[in-house]
């Protein structure tokens, strides 16, 4: 993928699930159909919840939570009042749960969340929270399901656990969003070029993101590291 399209900057590189509105790159897609059709046979309605995401969407989020416009939570899902924090436990609030703009892996088309809207009962929003997937949540057995099928289709959880931990550096578990491994698994984006996008973007925080941003990499954005590791050259790993 070229840079523009790693920073959620160009969408040409997509197809429309479906009759959309989602959209992921056209291998992903056809994985992700297959996979829908697998699901159903078991008796499940898999269905995305969002996939591509603009770098100007991302944005809109971010600065929602900065203003304190959209819900903010700490690492247990309790919810914090944004305006009462400094900006450096904001950013890292926000951080935990939502991508800084230009990092997100669904700029990249290869990444979507994913539910059952059949088990969602009437009435009742989406929240994409931990609980809805777990042990008697609306979207246990869609978990299972995927939990034991979704490899042979080519996803994994970017997002997983392992001993009750969250393997995604400091980024919350989520077991809604799947990644498409042959495509997701070695993109790289240049980190200057990120850094010249939000100094030119109309993001809240920026001063504060921009002094912290090699500390935003390495803990919210790269995988494990070695000593061949280039901050111009990051293997990314965040929602």
């Amino acid at each position: 993928m070229t840079q523009t399209q790693l920073l959620g900057q160009d969408e040409g590189h997509l197809r429309v699930l479906g009759t959309g509105p989602h959209r992921l790159t056209p291998a992903a897609a056809d994985a992700f159909h297959a996979m829908q059709l697998a699901a159903a046979a078991a008796g499940h309605n898999l269905q995305p919840a969002s996939s591509w995401r603009s770098f100007e969407r991302q944005l809109a989020i971010w600065n929602g939570k900065w203003r304190g416009e959209r819900p903010l939570q700490d690492g247990d899902g309790q919810p914090l009042d944004a305006l009462l924090l400094s900006e450096v436990d904001r950013l890292h609030a926000i951080l935990r749960w939502s991508a800084l703009p230009g990092t997100s892996r669904h700029h990249w088309g290869t990444d979507l969340d994913v539910y059952d809207p059949d088990c969602l009962p009437a009435g009742t929003r989406l929240a994409l929270e931990p609980w809805e997937y777990a042990a008697g949540g609306w979207f246990a057995e869609l978990a299972g399901w995927l939990d034991a099928h979704m490899g042979d289709f080519g996803f994994f959880l970017p997002y997983d656990r392992h001993d009750g931990q969250p393997l995604g550096r400091e980024v919350a578990f989520e077991p809604w969003h799947l990644s498409f491994a042959p495509q997701a698994q070695h993109q790289r984006l240049d980190a200057g070029a990120l850094a010249l996008c939000l100094q030119q973007a109309d993001i809240e925080g920026k001063q504060t993101i921009l002094t912290h941003l090699d500390e935003i990499l390495a803990r919210y954005v790269l995988p494990q590291r070695t000593d061949h590791d280039s901050v111009h050259d990051i293997n990314r790993s965040t929602p």
